[in-house]
């Protein structure tokens, strides 16, 4: 049987920051590829914590997310404006997974991503590591 390796946790300060690049790095946190043991069938990633969801940087002009019940006429539909307003988490975690794996492991990697829209967070006991970003040119 394959040890699971150790899980840290890791803040991202999001003010300021570009949602794609903030996403795909999150993303590649939360599978465990900055590790040298990556192996891709074993929930091996870290726990991210990120705060200020609401003051990232959004490059799209007009976005929508659309949301369906399932039902005939259940589509809903609601700006970028607002979705900000209202839930700007969802905005981070609906990125961070449109760029996880579609597989059975990609819930339990979402249970690993924690976002608050404001400054504070309950997860001082976990000693979470300040992580800055890497910027592409």
């Amino acid at each position: 049987m394959i040890p699971m390796p150790e899980k840290k946790w890791f803040h991202i300060n999001a003010e300021g920051k570009t949602l794609g690049r903030l996403a795909s790095q999150v993303a590649t946190i939360l599978r465990g590829k900055n590790k040298r043991d990556f192996s891709p069938h074993i929930n091996g990633g870290d726990f991210v914590i990120v705060t200020h969801a609401q003051k990232i940087k959004i490059s799209a002009k007009e976005k929508m997310y659309y949301t369906h019940s399932g039902w005939i006429g259940g589509i809903k539909s609601m700006t970028l404006d607002t979705m900000r307003e209202k839930h700007p988490d969802r905005i981070i975690r609906r990125a961070v997974k449109g760029m996880l794996p579609k597989n059975r492991l990609q819930a339990k990697f979402l249970k690993q991503l924690k976002v608050y829209k404001g400054e504070g967070h309950p997860h001082f006991s976990q000693k979470p590591k300040p992580l800055e970003l890497k910027h592409h040119a």
